[in-house]
């Protein structure tokens, strides 16, 4: 028999599919780790963690997610600049009606590796309000959440 090695994948072979999922009506959390697992390439069976061999995934409908219990009201986004005193909080009721599309990234980005190749990943995310969007021509495919 063969010696035969476990090969791994490198980000200039992989073909890149496009994703597109609707956020309405469903809860925040689910909706991010489901998508950050199609940016990293989690469900290719070649799946190599030091490379980049995810998907472009759309999001629509960013205004109609959900959050469930009472996150509305008792979560808040927090931002920081570097003076002492300056850290400003947001509720994610307001957080959420003022820009819903940084509410998908920064859920989707908190799952995704904290380095280059993270950074990468999360730029093959596209986020939209309403369900429009202008990514037509590649035909992008449903994605199932299965929930």
């Amino acid at each position: 028999m063969k010696n035969q090695r476990t090969r791994s994948a490198n980000a200039q072979e992989m073909t890149r599919d496009w994703w597109v999922v609707s956020a309405r009506g469903i809860p925040l959390g689910r909706l991010a780790s489901r998508v950050a697992a199609v940016l990293r390439g989690k469900h290719k069976p070649e799946f190599t963690p030091h490379a980049d061999t995810g998907d472009f995934v759309i999001v629509t409908d960013a205004s109609e997610v959900v959050l469930t219990g009472n996150k509305l009201t008792q979560k808040y986004y927090y931002r920081a600049s570097t003076r002492p005193g300056h850290m400003k909080s947001k509720q994610y009721a307001h957080f959420l009606a003022e820009t819903p599309e940084k509410v998908i990234i920064k859920a989707v980005k908190g799952m995704l590796p904290h380095n280059p190749l993270g950074r990468q990943m999360a730029r093959k995310l596209k986020v939209y309000a309403g369900s429009d969007h202008p990514h037509q021509a590649q035909s992008a495919k449903p994605l199932e959440l299965g929930l």
